[in-house]
């Protein structure tokens, strides 16, 4: 059975990929790549024989048959999407008809924007006593959510909630967020993070509209809602490195 590779080129800087998502690259015959969202300079990573078709005026009706009659010529297909594969990347649609045309596939994580935001303005989003959960969503626009994951059922866990693809309705989404988290939590705004050009500001959350606004913000904005982000004391740590803690690896009385 013929590889095909779909990769997760990470937030955006080059040196953010992983090894072997650069192994892949660099090896492909056939780059297929998500040019509206993935840096040039990580599409350059491939070889000058390589054969790069982007894919920004594709449907994935028109994607998946390239990625088909390359790979059936037994050429090594690299399908390089923006971010981490396993979120909102039409994953399971391509990985169900290259199955069905009988194509093996590997999927190579990234690094995801909510992870490159965190990192860069060296934030913790699990911090002990004060928030241990991390949600990753959307609000509804076009495409929709179920139900069951509408903002205001997942606002209610007071988590870290870091929203993707919602930069276009953020009125209503700060007016559902207020209805279940302090009007001063603060909202981390990630604009296209880790690229040359990154904005990141930390707003209280009934400024968090104004600020989108003002920055013109609507798409490769990502928003982090944490009390996490809250200036820490230091009096909330780890129970794992406790010195009154002890485990498998650092047994009561140093035996």
């Amino acid at each position: 059975m013929t590889t095909i590779s779909i990769v997760g080129a990470g937030p955006g800087a080059p040196d953010l990929l992983t090894r072997r998502a650069e192994q892949r690259i660099q090896a492909a015959d056939v780059l297929i790549w998500t040019d509206s969202l993935v840096s040039p300079q990580i599409a350059a990573l491939a070889s000058e024989q390589c054969e790069r078709i982007r894919t920004s005026t594709l449907t994935l009706e028109e994607v998946i048959p390239l990625m088909i009659d390359r790979a059936n010529q037994g050429l090594r297909v690299v399908r390089l999407h923006d971010g981490d594969p396993c979120l909102y990347s039409a994953l399971n649609e391509q990985i169900c008809a290259l199955a069905d045309a009988d194509l093996n596939v590997e999927v190579v994580p990234g690094i995801s924007a909510y992870q490159a935001t965190a990192a860069a303005i060296n934030a913790e989003l699990t911090i002990p006593g004060v928030v241990q959960t991390i949600v990753l969503g959307r609000t509804g626009g076009r495409t929709g959510v179920p139900e069951r994951e509408q903002l205001d059922h997942l606002a209610r866990l007071q988590a870290s909630l870091c929203l993707y693809l919602s930069a276009r309705h953020v009125d209503e989404v700060q007016s559902t967020l207020l209805k279940h988290y302090p009007a001063d939590t603060p909202v981390a705004i990630g604009y296209r993070v880790s690229w040359p050009d990154q904005s990141i500001d930390v707003v209280p959350l009934n400024a968090m509209a104004d600020a989108t606004r003002a920055r013109k913000l609507i798409r490769t904005t990502l928003y982090v809602i944490s009390p996490a982000l809250r200036e820490q004391k230091g009096s909330e740590r780890s129970r794992l490195y406790s010195p009154d803690h002890d485990h498998l690896f650092r047994p009561a009385g140093g035996n």
